[in-house]
């Protein structure tokens, strides 16, 4: 059985016939797997690409291991990558300006094929905010998390146990230092 974590992980598995629950529902999470947009040598991740950050967070904390599987591109030094940022609609002006206080660069993001702003499985909106090279991650976390109208950031940090980097020589087996 299953967790879903947004309406498209939910409509695959239902095809798929995997039964679901939610997190209400049971005494605990196993083990949960995904991706990553961006991945360094300590296990700290940037996710969000797909606009479900805050709903993957929720079930990868609640899992007793959360494995992340990706492909070397997403394997890096430093995080780098934008980081998406969750926010309550009303919110979105004051947490802009907060982000610039932070020293970065929010950017509504924009939907695809249709007019006006990505909008989350939870009614919100989604930041981009550029940082640069993220050199403290925890830090940003934890300054992000602060942000009044934040609902949740996309920095993983302390929550991947382990990586599963696919090469074309095999598989690299990463686990946190």
């Amino acid at each position: 059985r299953g967790v879903p974590t947004s309406f498209d992980s939910r409509a695959l598995a239902r095809e798929a016939g995997i039964p679901l629950r939610s997190l209400d529902e049971i005494d605990g999470v196993d083990v949960a797997i995904d991706g990553a947009d961006q991945l360094d040598r300590n296990l700290a991740a940037i996710k969000g690409g797909g606009a479900a950050h805050a709903r993957e967070k929720v079930v990868d904390a609640a899992a007793d291991r959360f494995v992340v599987v990706a492909d070397p591109t997403k394997v890096v030094e430093t995080l780098s990558r934008s980081v998406p940022v969750e926010v309550l609609p009303d919110a979105r002006a004051a947490v802009e300006r907060d982000v610039a206080d932070l020293g970065g660069d929010a950017a509504l993001r924009r939907a695809e094929r249709k007019d006006g702003p990505v909008v989350t499985d939870n009614g919100n909106l989604v930041l981009d905010c550029e940082f640069g090279t993220v050199d403290d991650p925890d830090g940003l976390a934890r300054d992000l998390s602060r942000l009044p109208g934040v609902v949740e950031h996309g920095l993983f940090v302390d929550l991947v146990d382990e990586a599963y980097v696919g090469t074309d020589d095999g598989v690299d087996v990463c686990t946190r230092e």
